[in-house]
């Protein structure tokens, strides 16, 4: 018998619906999987540190910079003050408390507006949506990254405290300016941190994360109060401010604080600082880690230096314009360094930093003259010449190395003294005695002085030395200089005293590194030859100063570098002034009348609460009274004796004369 066929379609329709349910199903289901397969790990939130901004600080705790690829400062909630989380809900997600990570009535309004507007006007993202776009995902408008938006919120919601994601939150979101979270927007837009806010300010803040170039208060100073004013109109209808308060609240002007983009103090020391870090550090910790770095710098001192220089450097060119000097462009250099410690305490690298960021303190290689002779002189007195030795001061000719040739060197003034003690010649700066001197210890021991003392900069070991004609940088000029006053003992120079992390624990500290150089007695010895500098020579206008000082001054040929280093028992200063492409300033601009008045200017300030210190004086050294001129000693004082400073053993090899005996 035959099968009848059934000819009725609906006894098909179980199995048609069910391939539909299955086509329908395994469509949603691959969406699904394509939507979510490639969706971040949201448990890595859990180490999630957002990148801070590293700070600057003076060593007596002025903010000299930031330092940031995004300008944050993470802060806790706790931190943060209620009105500014509440202007931020009202503004941002005032359901955001009772949501699961999604508003689906807000949901619905937007998808309404949307569907009238023909394109996307609203996206009604919770706070929890707007964090995990930030996060995880890219700024394009798409059903396909919104859907993405919502899984990430809802995962997020299950992962974290309803606080945690708002303190996540407050620290990520743009707030224009280049400020990445609340903390860092209150210190660029009002100087404070975010826990000192008014009303006004909160709101403020508050209405920047929708369009933060367009409401942005620097560049819409109008939008941005219209713009504030509607989120204090929004706290007021939500019952967060009382009708008063917010009547105060519009009613304050908004007072922003000065740019600071660029730094207004200190720009050479602080380009200097970041080299060091970035090589010592590498540029993701500093640029990313939240760190604060103490600095050595003191900023009462770089204001006096900068000051100083920019007093001096005008001086100078007004002296040039008069003169008549082609494109008359000075440049300076001041460059300060504590004794005892090393640290950097001033440094001022040229007129201006961001007309030329070129550091003329650090990097420059100049000839520093006659600045150059106190090395000289130290040899010597390491080796046992005393004070009064006598050196010859008329014109000679050396050999200048080379098969053929002379050299024939001459003093500034022109004019020979016959024979001097080495006080005077290096009281006055004498030429000839400095090159027969350095003939006679050796300029290889020169050099190797120079070395120890942190001159690291190629020395010609010859006797054209003696006269500064090797370049080197003021910096280690300045800092060769204090071992003199330290007792004979280099310090490396530092910029950094620390740098912490953001929980405050220790990151790194410059390991001292200190050798000696000279013997305690030598230092002290040729500390009292360039305090004749200042009493007897050609540093005598800094006796303005008080107390005691030495230095010495320098200058090149044709007048193209004029130098002054000096110190106290506490600080040593060097200042440099000449033209970068090195051409004369003009004659007569010499150390002591380009260089020396901006040293004099600064040290003013340095030494203004300053104690009153003295140069060390070792137990094996005496005074005794010096005919600088022939070199005669006595126990006692003479007519035209200076008092100076000598081993001991050459006390007791004076006679007992019946002079000395007098009372």
């Amino acid at each position: 018998m035959t099968p009848v066929k059934d000819k009725n379609p609906l006894n098909k329709t179980p199995l048609v619906l069910f391939l539909l349910t299955a086509v329908v199903f395994g469509a949603v289901a691959g969406a699904f999987f394509a939507l979510t397969s490639d969706l971040p790990q949201i448990r890595s939130l859990q180490e999630y540190k957002p990148p801070a901004a590293t700070r600057i600080l003076s060593s007596d705790g002025v903010l000299l910079a930031e330092l940031f690829e995004e300008r944050r400062a993470p802060v806790p909630l706790s931190r943060i003050p209620e009105m500014l989380k509440s202007a931020i809900l009202a503004t941002e997600d005032r359901h955001f408390y009772t949501h699961i990570g999604v508003d689906l009535k807000g949901i619905g309004r937007a998808i309404v507006k949307n569907l009238f507007a023909g394109e996307f006007v609203e996206g009604a993202s919770t706070i929890t949506q707007q964090l995990a776009k930030t996060l995880f995902l890219t700024p394009e408008k798409s059903l396909s990254r919104k859907i993405k938006e919502a899984l990430l919120a809802l995962q997020i919601e299950r992962r974290f405290s309803k606080d945690e994601i708002l303190e996540l939150y407050l620290n990520q979101v743009y707030l224009g300016s280049g400020a990445y979270g609340v903390e860092s927007a209150a210190r660029i837009y009002f100087g404070k941190p975010a826990a000192s806010l008014n009303l006004a300010e909160c709101a403020l803040i508050a209405g920047l994360p929708k369009a933060p170039s367009r409401f942005s208060p620097r560049i819409n100073p109008n939008l941005a109060e219209k713009r504030r004013n509607l989120v204090l109109k929004q706290m007021r209808s939500l019952g967060m401010i009382s009708e008063r308060a917010f009547q105060q609240a519009v009613n304050t002007p908004i007072v922003l604080e000065k740019d600071f983009r660029n730094p207004r103090l200190a720009a050479y020391f602080l380009d200097h600082v970041k080299k060091v870090l970035e090589g010592r550090l590498g540029a993701a910790l500093l640029y990313k880690g939240g760190l604060t770095v103490t600095t050595t710098l003191s900023a009462e001192l770089q204001k006096a230096a900068e000051s100083a220089v920019k007093k001096g450097l005008r001086a100078l060119e007004k002296r040039m314009v008069a003169a008549k000097i082609e494109n008359p462009d000075p440049q300076g250099a001041l460059i300060a360094i504590d004794v005892a410690s090393g640290g950097i305490r001033a440094m001022v690298g040229g007129k201006d930093f961001f007309q030329s960021p070129y550091n003329r303190a650090t990097i420059a290689r100049r000839q520093p003259g006659s600045a150059f002779k106190p090395f000289v002189y130290a040899c010597a007195v390491e080796k046992g010449f005393p004070q009064n030795q006598m050196l010859l001061d008329t014109p000679a000719v050396f050999s200048s190395g080379r098969p053929g040739q002379e050299w024939h060197p001459e003093n500034f003034s022109r004019t020979y003294l016959g024979e001097i003690t080495m006080r005077k010649a290096l009281a006055i700066s004498e030429n000839i005695p400095a090159v027969r001197l350095i003939e006679k210890v050796g300029p290889a021991a020169v050099v190797r002085l120079a070395r120890r003392a942190g001159v690291a900069s190629p020395l010609s070991p010859d006797l054209s030395l003696a006269l500064g004609t090797s370049g080197v940088t003021l910096l280690e000029l300045t800092g060769a200089y204090a071992v003199f006053a330290n007792k004979g003992q280099w310090i490396q120079p530092q910029c950094v005293e620390e740098v912490r992390n953001a929980e405050g624990h220790l990151v790194w500290k410059a390991p001292p590194e200190k050798r000696v150089v000279m013997s305690r007695k030598g230092a002290a010895i040729l500390t009292d030859m360039l305090q004749a500098v200042i009493r007897e020579g050609t540093g005598r206008r800094t006796r303005v100063l008080g107390g005691p000082v030495a230095g010495k001054t320098g200058t090149t040929d044709a007048f193209k570098d004029a130098l002054f280093v000096g110190y106290t028992p506490s600080l040593a200063a060097g200042v440099w002034v000449g033209r970068d492409l090195p051409a004369s300033m003009g004659r007569g601009e010499t150390g002591a009348k380009a260089a020396l008045p901006i040293w004099i200017d600064f040290m003013r300030t340095a030494l203004k609460d300053s104690p009153y210190l003295f140069f060390d004086v070792p137990d094996d050294t005496v005074f005794l009274y010096l005919d600088p001129d022939t070199g005669r000693l006595s126990r006692k004082p003479f007519p035209g004796s200076v008092k100076a400073l000598f081993e001991k053993s050459i006390e007791d090899a004076l006679p007992q004369t019946a002079e000395d005996l007098l009372p």
